[in-house]
């Protein structure tokens, strides 16, 4: 079996990227379901398309993420059919944000932008 390098931890400057991705997402996948109802994989594809492919997220990465909206109540899903005129289509689970979603929603946002004032300000006292 041939030796493969392994991968060692990502850079730290990387390291910072994904933890602000993994911070955000929930907020963003909420404000995505604000505007329409999408199942999981026009998700990816609006936040994929929105961040001009920096969020360029995995399944395994987003449905934890539904999964857990869904048990906390901020969420709801339904089977949709797809087919019409009898052409047969797959089923996709559409997901929609609840009032308490939205609530959820006006919180995350209020807290994601005092920490990002914060953040500004600090880098902005210790900019050379």
């Amino acid at each position: 079996m041939p030796n493969t390098p392994q991968a060692g931890p990502p850079a730290p400057g990387a390291r910072f990227a994904q933890q602000l991705k993994k911070g955000a997402l929930e907020m963003l996948v909420l404000q995505l379901l604000a505007g329409r109802p999408s199942h999981g994989y026009e998700l990816i594809q609006r936040l994929r398309a929105g961040s001009g492919g920096l969020l360029d997220l995995k399944e395994g990465t987003l449905y934890p993420i539904l999964y857990r909206l869904e048990d906390d109540g901020c969420i709801t899903s339904a089977w949709q059919d797809l087919g019409a005129g009898g052409a047969r289509r797959t089923p996709r689970k559409v997901y929609t944000i609840t009032a308490a979603g939205r609530a959820v929603l006006g919180e995350e946002k209020a807290a994601w932008q005092a920490f990002a004032a914060c953040v500004n300000t600090l880098c902005k006292e210790d900019a050379p």
